[in-house]
């Protein structure tokens, strides 16, 4: 298949937009999809929606704009909200104030927090459980509920054991 808009080379991107129910194909080739990739950044491209989103919480006069560079590689705030990327980590520093309420809104939170192996989120889930099991026993002591300590006694047993089976 040929590119729909030079005609000359072998299509290698398939588009397909539906708008309306309506549906619509268009096939480029390399050269072409790159020409075209740029005339869609540029209407709308992924830093402006970062930049208003980073602009979301707290509004930046203008003359602040001009001051705000990174001090390791600078970057001025004003080049980041145009090119929707930081130079290096220092950015996060020199941008704290305005990358906070950003990162908030497209990770919904501020703090990287990571990922946990599923195996691990179990077992702190069941630490954290007998954690409270333990607690509520020794309420129950204090307060001489020795039936309820009793059920919270073998419920901790259950907990450990289940525990030592899955190692």
């Amino acid at each position: 298949m040929l590119c729909d808009i030079c005609g000359k080379n072998q299509a290698t991107v398939h588009l397909t937009e539906i708008v309306d129910e309506q549906m619509s194909e268009l096939h480029l080739c390399e050269n072409c999809s790159r020409e075209k990739s740029l005339q869609m950044e540029q209407s709308f491209g992924l830093s402006e929606l970062l930049a208003g989103l980073s602009d979301f919480g707290k509004q930046v006069d203008s003359q602040e704009k001009v001051k705000l560079t990174c001090s390791s590689c600078g970057l001025s705030y004003e080049n980041f909200r145009k090119l929707g990327r930081l130079g290096c980590s220092d950015c996060y520093v020199s941008f704290k104030k305005y990358l906070a309420s950003l990162l908030k809104n497209i990770h919904g939170s501020s703090q990287h927090l990571g990922k946990t192996p599923i195996k691990a989120t179990k077992a702190v889930k069941a630490k954290s459980e007998l954690q409270e099991l333990k607690a509520r026993l020794q309420r129950s002591i204090q307060l001489e509920e020795f039936e309820e300590a009793a059920k919270l006694r073998d419920k901790m047993r259950e907990l450990e054991q289940k525990e030592k089976e899955k190692l």
